[in-house]
């Protein structure tokens, strides 16, 4: 990776080109015809999905009967979905609400003051407007701000926004409450697929997991129709997180060939299987393909927690769930090496988990 020092082109903030009031958008983010989002006449989305709702209250609950629907649903919903919408996650939701807004704070500051953040390929951290280093790669209609959260050796909180001046302190207390989440979503999604509870967690290393924000930004566009704010793609990580925007709807997923708009329930995290999770369940839980439509009134801002394995850990099929009848299906390798691809190329459907299956 430290190949990767510096962007191709120079860097253009979508922020700016939304605000410079242009009528058209610049070519460099005009999609292929055939990955345009479909918006209906009037409107900017396609239609609203019934992803699973699970409410997570008897996650932990004394009442066996009550815990083993939850479980039963999460189960449904990592099968025949890759996502679901989860609420009474015992996540203030308070501190999801001021941490969404500092975020859009800090996005309205003056590009000066963002630019002292600005980031390079190497790692992503802070501030940036591309994924990929192809020259002459169509880009995407958003900008973001990435940071390490996990493991604390790579937690550098001089490298997050000093501004506004609640930002770092709301990133360390909202981070810790999803990593609780994404312990016990492990946890539950290890037991339904049969497996010590500890395993999926153990597999990501344990204490030394890795984890990290991206705050997404998809600014108000003039032509919604010809871009996508983050191309299709499946997540390379674990399991993501996601904060969405509850004001403006925006992320679609793909489901028997069609791209679902998802209507935010309020207050809920939209959880999602990751690349490395279908590999250590040999698709038995499947990440699933997703992309970002952006809006021509609105502004959009979301943050997606990952929550990865131990970057150097070799990922591979659980054996317990590899047999004579279904036999490992992926090829190992670790996920500092998996990353590099997206890193390199930006997000391209699920072709990079397939290309990891065996050749039988």
């Amino acid at each position: 990776m430290n190949c990767l020092q510096s962007w191709p082109e120079p860097v253009v903030r979508v922020q700016y080109l939304s605000e410079s009031g242009i009528g058209s958008i610049p070519e460099r983010y005009i999609k292929p015809i055939s990955d345009r989002p479909v918006l209906k006449a009037g409107y900017e989305i396609e239609e609203h999905a019934d992803i699973p709702v699970v409410d997570l209250q008897n996650l932990l609950s004394e009442d066996r009967t009550l815990q083993e629907e939850t479980l039963r649903r999460i189960s449904s919903a990592c099968r025949d979905w890759g996502f679901f919408q989860a609420v009474n996650h015992g996540v203030s939701h308070e501190l999801m609400r001021l941490t969404r807004e500092v975020w859009r704070e800090f996005f309205n500051l003056p590009l000066e003051v963002k630019q002292e953040y600005a980031n390079a390929p190497s790692t992503y951290e802070g501030y940036g407007s591309r994924l990929g280093v192809e020259q002459g790669a169509i880009l995407d209609w958003s900008d973001y701000f990435f940071l390490h959260y996990m493991p604390t050796s790579l937690r550098n909180q001089s490298k997050w926004p000093a501004q506004p001046s609640s930002c770092r302190e709301l990133v360390a207390e909202f981070g810790a409450e999803v990593v609780k989440l994404c312990e016990r979503l492990l946890k539950a999604m290890s037991v339904n697929l049969g497996l010590k509870e500890d395993y999926l967690q153990n597999a990501f290393g344990g204490d030394e997991i890795g984890a990290c924000l991206r705050v997404n930004l998809y600014p108000k566009c003039p032509q919604p129709d010809l871009t996508l704010g983050l191309s299709s793609h499946s997540d390379p990580g674990g399991m993501t997180i996601l904060l969405p925007d509850h004001d403006v709807a925006g992320l679609q997923v793909r489901k028997n060939g069609k791209w679902i708009t998802v209507k935010p329930v309020p207050n809920a995290f939209i959880v999602n299987v990751g690349d490395q999770i279908q590999v250590l369940s040999n698709a038995f839980y499947k990440s699933v393909e997703h992309r970002v439509i952006v809006n021509s009134a609105k502004d959009r801002v979301s943050l997606a927690f990952f929550y990865n394995p131990k970057s150097d850990l070799l990922i591979e099929p659980a054996k317990e769930l590899v047999s004579e009848d279904r036999p490992a299906l992926y090829n190992p390798m670790t996920f500092d090496e998996y990353r590099l691809h997206i890193r390199m190329k930006g997000p391209c459907g699920k072709t990079q988990v397939e290309s990891l299956k065996f050749n039988r």
